[in-house]
């Protein structure tokens, strides 16, 4: 029997650049920089972990050989699991191009730049193969048992070589108890086994002993007392349940894990533990996810001269609305994206200067800064590309940026505005691009009712919504897709790369017919991975964008979830050779689907 297709893991990993995977590379490419100081004891630990994990493989590389029964090879690969997330906070963030391989999706690396596809690897590609495990699989099982030895041997020679310092040792603890609040709470590396909740205390425990490493007495009787005490009540709190379908992830997450990332912050300030000054999305002194201010649009622009400014997004706003941006001053940016609507039209398709229907949905703008690709398609990286496109698009507003900056340059308002900001004579072209990406990087306000629950606002959410929440995390696994908390395909915790996704969409929401809008695969006509893939865009205010997909063909959100919980198009019954949503139906409830779409209401903004 040949091995399994990979298509059960919900997301597609996309990376830019070429991964070589032997380990002279890695140790040019993963390192950071040498730093003087050097935490043996730490390293130490990595090193103790680290052999752990290539001993078991050896051991699981002769379970398999000797052809012995399934629950034995599950029982020693989530051994094997919990082995690796003792040194997780540690290769992820220092080998985040080993960790890939070692712990990524079971979906094919696709380096967009040579139109090329890299075979996927680790632990999540054994757990497609060992849940359940067909024996005619064995020699494939063995195969990708040996690829997971090099990659131990990589985390062997990088960290003999490489030296690290407690800023960034503190910096990798805490993106790790980031990751645990997003991917990890959503068994975003366990789709099949769902063995998440009980990996998670090593996870916390890891996070919990190396804290205690960097220490020193000015914090041990204070904050790292407090964080121990916070950490050890979360592992409590897991071993009680480890059932994904009824396990309270509405309370886990701001009674535990946020607890932890605040306790962090008076560590950092207790041992004056400097920042690591890269910018990062998540800001450096967000105590959770759902901070004031936790993220930073400046992550997600194509230069510093394109840094965020509130003169910049008030300009932005005013040639939003301003028709002087379409060739026949008759539309706006306005006009197909209504705030009313979270900056959509509420049309199944977008409608031409002639009143003709296009191809695609009007997408909303609300946190679309928040993403690494632009249109449903991605095919602009940035907002700034974004905007020229859609003005310069004859169908759309058929503008010609050099006509419109010589209208400014020669307006009263606009040019002493221009020039104010980019102390510039006159106008340019990038400048009128930017203050435009500027205002819709201002358009994500973090403050709907689940914002509020997660800050500890217990009455912002009703029983319903707090329910449909847990189902949207667990038995629905909507979570997997749509990251908590940008509820986008923008993958947590360090939101480098945006997510896209082939669903198997219909043409509506009867489900009879398959669309054949190639997205994505259309600038990549070579990857068939890539043909009839979308972004995967945000939930948040998403009971305002109705009607929903990239075609506007499913009219509710109660359609969008039958689609779902039937399996994608590969559950209606279309050849969809590359899904990459589960094609398992999710045996929601009616009743279940109808929390799921209350929670989502808690997502739009106030």
């Amino acid at each position: 029997m040949p091995m399994k297709v990979f298509f059960k893991y919900p997301l597609l990993a996309v990376l830019s650049i070429v991964t070589v995977l032997f380990v002279l590379f890695q140790c040019k490419t993963d390192k950071h920089q040498p730093i003087t100081e050097d935490l043996s004891a730490v390293k130490s630990e990595i090193a103790k972990n680290n052999a752990s994990f290539e001993k078991q493989i050896h051991e699981l590389i002769v379970v398999v050989s000797k052809n012995t029964d399934e629950k034995t090879i599950q029982k020693k690969f989530e051994e094997l699991r919990i082995t690796y997330k003792k040194m997780e906070w540690a290769v992820e963030y220092f080998l985040p191009n080993s960790a890939r391989f070692i712990n990524g999706p079971a979906l094919s690396e696709i380096e967009m730049d040579e139109h090329t596809e890299l075979e996927p690897e680790g632990l999540q590609v054994l757990e497609e193969l060992f849940y359940p495990y067909i024996p005619e699989n064995k020699e494939e099982s063995i195969r990708f048992l040996k690829k997971l030895i090099n990659k131990s041997n990589t985390i062997k020679t990088n960290f003999q070589a490489i030296s690290i310092s407690k800023d960034q040792v503190f910096d990798a603890a805490r993106q790790e108890i980031f990751r645990i609040s997003s991917l990890g709470i959503s068994s975003f590396d366990t789709p099949i086994s769902g063995t998440f909740l009980k990996e998670m205390p090593y996870s916390l425990e890891a996070v919990q002993l190396t804290l205690q490493q960097i220490s020193t007495d000015q914090s041990k009787d204070k904050a790292l007392k407090s964080i121990n005490e916070a950490i050890n009540s979360a592992i409590v709190t897991l071993k009680k349940n480890t059932d994904r379908n009824t396990f309270d992830y509405v309370n886990f997450i701001p009674d535990h894990l946020n607890t932890i990332s605040s306790l962090l912050l008076e560590f950092k300030k207790q041992e004056n533990i400097p920042d690591i000054e890269v910018t990062t999305a998540l800001s450096k002194n967000a105590a959770t996810f759902f901070s004031k201010n936790a993220f930073n649009p400046n992550a997600f622009i194509p230069g510093k001269e394109f840094a965020f400014s509130d003169e910049k997004a008030a300009l932005g706003k005013k040639l939003f609305n301003d028709k002087i941006l379409s060739n026949s001053n008759n539309r706006s940016c306005a006009t197909c994206h209504n705030p009313e609507k979270a900056f959509t039209d509420g049309l199944a398709k977008s409608m031409s200067l002639d009143h003709a229907e296009l191809q695609r949905n009007t997408p909303s703008l609300n946190y679309a800064g928040f993403q690494h690709g632009q249109f449903w398609d991605m095919r602009k990286d940035d907002l700034e590309g974004q905007s020229s496109d859609v003005i310069s698009n004859k169908e759309e507003m058929h503008g010609d940026l050099n006509v419109i900056l010589g209208k400014i340059n020669q307006d009263p308002i606009y040019l002493p505005a221009f020039k104010k900001i980019y102390k510039t004579p006159k106008a340019e072209t990038w400048q009128l691009q930017n203050v435009l990406a500027t205002y819709i990087r201002s358009l994500a306000k973090f403050n709907s009712d689940f914002d509020r629950y997660m800050s500890g606002n217990r009455s912002s959410m009703t029983e319903n919504q707090k329910q449909g929440f847990n189902l949207f995390v667990g038995k629905a696994q909507c979570a997997l897709c749509h990251f908590i908390p940008l509820f986008n395909g923008t993958v947590p915790p360090n939101f480098k790369k945006t997510e896209q996704e082939v669903l198997g969409t219909a043409v509506n929401g009867e489900n009879k017919m398959f669309d054949q809008d190639l997205g994505r695969g259309k600038f990549h006509e070579t990857v068939a991975a890539l043909q009839h893939s979308f972004k995967t865009p945000t939930l948040r205010n998403i009971s305002k964008t109705a009607p929903y997909m990239h075609n506007g063909g499913y009219k509710t959100l109660k359609e969008v979830m039958n689609f779902y919980n039937k399996g994608g198009g590969k559950g209606f019954g279309f050849k969809v050779d590359h899904q990459t949503l589960s094609d398992s139906p999710l045996q929601l409830t009616d009743q279940e689907i109808d929390k799921i779409i209350d929670f989502m209401g808690a997502l739009d903004d106030q």
